[in-house]
């Protein structure tokens, strides 16, 4: 089946964006077709890809697939680290291949990395046209990953979206988050001093939705920083989202601890942040539904929605 605008198939549409963004296309009108491990509807397996190619009337292509870096369950050892690795670059590379080797060729191949590209500061501002990328294992990932997605081929049209930390109930950093701050044991992380490039769910799924569809007969290419204007500190974060439960929040955790928890080298995403600028979505005329963090955080604990979110 087809959907009236058309079908896009979605590496890791079953994830936290995945399925968010799997969730905003369908009520658009487009089809929407999951590459994954797990068979079930609407879903083809990797193998398939590879073996098949993209699915007939494919206009356009997502990928979100990942292993999840901050997985509690999960020790920061090396095969776990290639796994991280793997999961992002090898599905990026499968779809660049698919897509290329189509005969009937998606209009855009939309892919995501991280604000990891950019080297952790207390006061410098990055956008989209800021050097990185080379300074350790998670800007070399942003890098790898970014690479893969470059096209073999001509006349499809490429977006790469720098996430920051997704904010939203059903997963990522809040999901981990939510029952300690609801019985009053959140805190800061450390100083609290630290950025926190952030970015509310409902807004992610349309700057992808945005990515694919282009706006004002203006298309979308390049990178784009996924996350929000308003730039807070990880305690400013942290006021808010217990503010939004209210709760209190006044149990700071220890770095030490989470460089224990979780190896050193990974709990600098936590640990260590980026002031990130949204330039070029802003320049694009996208406009934001949750510019600042309380209003974010108030949806997330469902106190309040805006009107037009359409999730």
């Amino acid at each position: 089946m087809t959907g009236r605008m058309g079908t896009v198939v979605i590496g890791g549409g079953t994830g936290f964006i995945g399925s968010a963004l799997s969730s905003l296309l369908k009520k658009k009108g487009y089809n929407t077709i999951t590459v994954s491990r797990m068979p079930g509807p609407q879903r083809i397996s990797w193998t398939e890809l590879a073996n098949s190619g993209l699915p007939k009337g494919c206009t356009a292509v997502v990928n979100l697939a990942g292993q999840n870096i901050l997985n509690p369950t999960r020790r920061w050892t090396p095969g776990f680290k290639q796994n991280v690795w793997a999961s992002r670059v090898n599905t990026t590379k499968a779809l660049s291949t698919a897509i290329c080797s189509a005969d009937s060729k998606p209009s855009v191949f939309v892919t995501v990395s991280g604000v990891g590209y950019y080297k952790p500061s207390l006061n410098e501002e990055y956008t989209e046209d800021s050097s990185g990328g080379n300074f350790d294992f998670l800007s070399k990932l942003c890098t790898e990953w970014e690479n893969a997605a470059k096209l073999p081929c001509d006349n499809v049209r490429q977006v790469i979206i720098r996430s920051g930390i997704v904010l939203g109930r059903n997963g990522g950093m809040i999901q981990q988050l939510y029952l300690p701050f609801w019985f009053g044991l959140g805190g800061p992380i450390g100083n609290g001093l630290q950025p926190l490039p952030w970015i509310h769910i409902s807004d992610m799924s349309r700057l992808f939705l945005l990515a694919i569809e282009g706006q004002d007969g203006k298309n979308l290419s390049g990178v784009y920083n996924g996350v929000a204007p308003n730039i807070v500190t990880n305690a400013e974060f942290t006021k808010a989202f217990a503010s939004a439960l209210r709760r209190p929040a006044f149990i700071p955790v220890p770095q030490f601890a989470l460089n224990i928890a979780f190896g050193e080298e990974r709990a600098k995403i936590m640990t260590e942040g980026q002031r990130v600028k949204p330039k070029r979505a802003i320049e694009s005329g996208f406009v934001y539904l949750y510019p600042n963090v309380d209003s974010a955080c108030k949806a997330v604990v469902g106190v309040s929605k805006h009107p037009e979110d359409p999730l």
